[in-house]
């Protein structure tokens, strides 16, 4: 399961105040994302640095 709030391209917009994401969403893809329904969301990488460095 993904979260939006630990993925790198959510990010705070400060012009609109609001966070976003980054993704050039389709318009199906919108759909599930403002359903909630983003558990398997394609576009989803961590935001954590070290996730590689803790696997070698």
């Amino acid at each position: 399961m993904t979260n939006c709030d630990t993925c790198v391209n959510y990010v705070y917009d400060e012009y609109d105040d609001c966070y976003t994401c980054l993704v050039n969403l389709d318009e199906d893809e919108m759909y599930r994302f403002m359903k909630g329904d983003n558990k398997n969301c394609p576009y989803y990488r961590s935001d954590d640095e070290y996730e590689l460095a803790r696997k070698q």
